[in-house]
């Protein structure tokens, strides 16, 4: 009869000690938890601690050594406008049924009522084929002049297997498109004011001013940003040249920061309230 009532008090004892080590398991957890995530904040401050000019020590830093890495025989600037499209067309040299490209090829879009031409697509390197009947090709989306050779000869390559007795003639780079940023914002319209012959600007219909530059023959867009867009290249070289020939233009009409600019705007007096 002892035994069958020691029994329940042991377990009762052994429950109740299990919870409290339970509890204070919970307990150490939290603490734990609560001191790494002051010795983060702690960090978190020291790293934000760091003063504007350590962060624009080093930011310069980047910009310079970036620059260091540019060929200032070939951009004096130091900013080297970056190739984001080429166009170039090819000849296969035969007649194309684009029903039959359509149905046996992969990735082709092909409506005649909408266009004319069936459009393929490739992955690597990414690019855009327009095909006519004819055998013309224009091959879009390359980043670089071998890119886009590569790519044209792909394109051939599923043509034929399609048993066309398709060649590759009279590849040509039609146009580039290249970007690059200078930086600070530009006066629009002092530009436009002083290079009326060459440069157009209606910012109701479009927010950068179009400069059409006679040598080399290409067109920049440039915006207030300092972001410049330039086209109707046929060669990289001419993209280069466009844009050092512009670059002292835009210094030129660089957009000064106001003295007062991010100055608090001084507060209204209120009007005194009637008394009822």
């Amino acid at each position: 009869g002892t035994d069958d009532r020691v029994t329940p008090f042991v377990a009762a004892r052994v429950d109740s000690g299990v919870k409290r080590l339970a509890s204070r398991a919970r307990i150490d957890d939290f603490e734990s938890r609560q001191r790494a995530h002051a010795a983060s904040a702690q960090s978190h401050e020291g790293r934000c601690a760091m003063s504007a000019d350590d962060r624009d020590e080093d930011f310069n830093a980047i910009v310079e050594a970036e620059e260091d890495a540019v060929d200032r025989s070939v951009h004096p600037s130091g900013i080297v406008p970056v190739l984001q499209n080429i166009v170039a067309t090819v000849n296969l040299d035969c007649k194309l049924d684009l029903k039959t490209i359509a149905f046996h090829a992969r990735n082709v879009e092909y409506n005649p009522k909408r266009f004319a031409a069936a459009i393929m697509r490739i992955r690597n390197p990414k690019t855009t084929a327009l095909i006519f009947s004819s055998g013309k090709m224009v091959c879009t989306g390359a980043k670089t002049e071998a890119l886009a050779r590569e790519a044209a000869r792909k394109y051939a390559k599923v043509i034929i297997k399609l048993g066309f007795p398709a060649q590759f003639k009279d590849f040509k780079i039609q146009n580039m498109v290249g970007s690059c940023d200078v930086q600070f914002p530009i006066r629009l319209e002092g530009l436009a004011w002083q290079h009326g012959h060459f440069a157009q600007y209606e910012p109701e219909l479009f927010p950068g001013l179009i400069y059409r530059m006679q040598m080399p023959k290409i067109v920049l867009l440039i915006f207030v940003s300092g972001k410049i867009v330039l086209t109707g290249g046929k060669r990289r070289e001419d993209i280069y040249q466009a844009f050092e020939n512009i670059y002292p233009v835009l210094t030129e009409f660089k957009k000064l920061a106001q003295p007062d600019e991010g100055a608090a705007t001084p507060a209204l007096p209120q009007p005194k309230s009637k008394g009822k």
